[in-house]
């Protein structure tokens, strides 16, 4: 048996027992369906949340059965109203992997394992950078893309902390992270604190501490509010 891997972020590939699959989906409803199951093959799915998943309009459930016919003939589907995808034991799905490599990576930072989390943080951002389906848009797709969204926040957060703690070569991973977050979410201060804290490993006192003015008069000027008490601690320390 060969191996199967579903991407559904970036461009779309299904290999299913070593076998490429994508052009043997019904067209652009059998691929936005197979990746919705895919996306939950956990679960049951329903002929409801299936038939919402992929028709906005009214009077369009007869469209799902042929439809999942015509699947049937790519890929096993289990259950014949409500319907899961059944795929071999060990396969691997893009969404699954940044999950995973998320919580592994979460579990390993707070163990004091940074080099451990090194590896599953970087498999969690490398899948979460890419847009999943891209050029498709459906309410469901937004949800995950917001989620991956949160796993690209915090596994940039999780890996520039391990680089941080390893020190050394690995510093310019953590600016570049703290970098990313800073500009993919410039309210989060968690970024910021990460790259003053790069620039002190580094010995730039006085570039971490500009780090920090600079969001102080962001947040003044464009919020009313100040830094975080965790933040000003930060700042005090390098003052010290």
């Amino acid at each position: 048996m060969g191996e199967t891997r579903i991407h559904l972020c970036g461009r779309f590939v299904a290999r299913v027992d070593g076998r490429r699959i994508e052009e043997a989906l019904p067209g652009r409803q059998g691929r936005l369906a197979f990746a919705y199951l895919a996306a939950n093959r956990g679960r049951t799915v329903t002929r409801d949340e299936l038939v919402d998943a992929l028709w906005s309009e009214a009077a369009r459930s007869d469209r799902l059965s042929p439809l999942l016919s015509k699947l049937r003939q790519a890929v096993q589907l289990d259950g014949r109203g409500d319907v899961r995808l059944a795929l071999p034991d060990g396969a691997w799905i893009d969404l699954e992997a940044a999950a995973e490599g998320l919580h592994r990576a979460e579990s390993a930072v707070a163990q004091g394992d940074f080099a451990g989390a090194w590896g599953p943080g970087r498999v969690a951002q490398h899948v979460a950078t890419r847009a999943f389906l891209p050029g498709e848009d459906a309410p469901w797709i937004d949800a995950q893309r917001r989620r991956l969204e949160e796993i690209l926040v915090r596994s940039l957060e999780l890996v520039g902390r391990a680089c941080v703690a390893i020190g050394g070569g690995e510093l310019d991973t953590a600016e570049r992270a703290a970098r990313q977050l800073i500009e993919r979410v410039p309210y989060h201060e968690s970024g910021h604190r990460l790259l003053m804290e790069t620039l002190e490993a580094r010995g730039n006192t006085a570039e971490a501490l500009l780090v920090y003015e600079a969001l102080r008069r962001r947040l003044r000027d464009e919020l009313g509010a100040a830094p975080s008490s965790s933040t000003q601690a930060l700042h005090r320390r390098l003052l010290g």
